[in-house]
């Protein structure tokens, strides 16, 4: 019993210590892929997300942003980089109804109506949809805004 004890408690600051590096370790790892995608720029995790919130878009910037389904819109329609913001594009054009031709805006995404499906919805073909530009039926619930340009 005394060796068990004895042990124990040589081994308990190794295994303190083996768990102090791996969370360094993860620590720095985390900030490398920040660090990456970043620009080479160094942030805190809770920085990095207040910089590329959602909100935020670069204006001098042709790149393609993080959320970029109001970027691909502008390859479809043109416009400047203030509309890589989705919600930016209810200012565009003019206001319509629901129809084929339409840009659908949400309060954090974009798309355009490219026809109307057996179901009822409506076809959007949207850019950053799953990471991907895809064009599938979708509820237009929660929409802000049908323009026409």
């Amino acid at each position: 019993m005394k060796w068990l004890i004895v042990a124990l408690t040589m081994l308990l600051p190794s295994l303190a210590q083996a768990n102090i590096q791996h969370r360094h370790y993860h620590a720095k790892h985390h900030h490398i892929a920040i660090h990456h995608s970043t620009n080479h720029t160094r942030y805190s995790h809770h920085q990095y997300h207040r910089r590329h919130d959602r909100s935020t878009v670069a204006v001098n910037d042709n790149s393609r942003p993080a959320a970029w389904c109001g970027w691909y819109m502008r390859q479809l329609k043109g416009g400047g980089p203030e509309l890589n913001l989705a919600r930016n594009w209810a200012k565009v054009g003019h206001a319509v109804s629901a129809q084929i031709g339409a840009i659908v805006v949400w309060v954090h995404h974009v798309g355009l109506i490219t026809g109307k499906a057996a179901n009822g919805q409506w076809i959007v073909k949207s850019g950053n949809d799953g990471h991907a530009v895809r064009e599938r039926p979708r509820s237009l619930s929660g929409a802000i805004a049908f323009r026409m340009t």
